[in-house]
């Protein structure tokens, strides 16, 4: 049972959180620090905190849980602003997509890596952003990866492992390198294919004529381009090196594409649809 939750980023992802410990009845207060008046009323309004504030510092050092919602680039800075400040007791996470940059940065804001910090990251979300956008059962049945440290207590992990679960999530751990590498192939490289798809088409001197007879198949592969653009670049820029290796062996596998399309090669486009049908219904099923 967390008694002071202080979620820092009080968006879709810290919003969800909140609002599913809530209903779970696992938090009994919950403190949302953010930048954006308008977005605090409305997580407010909807019942996500119970207090809202602009002063991280503050906000921190009465809380027994701090959830870092915040975009990755961030880190540092929203770090910095609590050092010190938290009770002994106290155990701070995150939920960024790359977790290598997050380490890096709570180390250089800190000094060091603290037992009480345990890196995070819930693998869920939609297009939408910000407290509006929150749902209680968004964690629900969905993995959550914690990538604990050498540094890392125990205890703090299994806390942190408890508030998730308390959400419905599955919780998994492992190593910080190996998630940036495979989420980079899962997550980012299918967020820039989709970024990079729509303004492609959207410069093109047809775009209107484009968008107006695509069809189902293009909204559902393109709707992750609605996604924040600020959350994004600031992925692309932290998990730069796994990101470029992922785009790099899928812009070899689509140069083979290209060429079985250009030389007519019908048995080569069958089996590699053939094998992408294959993966793909084995994923769903």
């Amino acid at each position: 049972m967390i008694d002071r939750l202080c979620v820092i980023g009080v968006g879709l992802i810290g919003g969800s959180l909140a609002m599913g410990l809530r209903r779970a009845g696992y938090c009994r207060h919950v403190v949302g620090v953010g930048r954006n008046p308008d977005n605090l009323a409305t997580a407010l309004a909807r019942g996500l905190i119970d207090e809202a504030s602009h002063d991280i510092g503050a906000s921190v050092s009465a809380a027994d849980m701090i959830v870092i919602a915040a975009p990755v680039g961030a880190t540092r800075q929203v770090v910095e602003q609590f050092a010190g400040r938290l009770k002994p007791d106290a155990v701070f996470t995150d939920v960024g997509s790359v977790k290598g940059s997050v380490v890096r940065q709570v180390e250089a804001a800190l000094g060091g890596l603290p037992a009480n910090f345990v890196p995070g990251h819930p693998i869920a979300g939609t297009e939408n952003s910000g407290a509006a956008a929150a749902v209680a059962d968004l964690y629900r049945g969905r993995r959550v990866l914690l990538t604990p440290l050498a540094e890392t207590d125990p205890e703090a992990v299994a806390r942190v492992e408890a508030m998730w679960r308390a959400v419905g999530a599955e919780v998994e751990q492992m190593p910080v390198e190996r998630h940036d590498r495979i989420l980079a192939a899962t997550s980012h490289l299918p967020h820039m294919l989709a970024f990079g798809l729509v303004d492609s088409l959207a410069r093109q001197e047809a775009s209107e004529e484009i968008f107006r007879y695509a069809a189902g198949g293009f909204r559902d592969f393109t709707r992750i381009a609605s996604s924040d653009p600020v959350m994004w670049r600031d992925i692309c820029l932290h998990n730069r090196d796994a990101l470029l290796l992922a785009m790099a062996n899928y812009q070899a596998d689509l140069d083979e594409l290209k060429k079985a399309i250009e030389q007519g090669d019908e048995a080569a486009l069958e089996t590699i649809f053939s094998r992408a049908k294959k993966a793909r219904d084995g994923f769903v099923h």
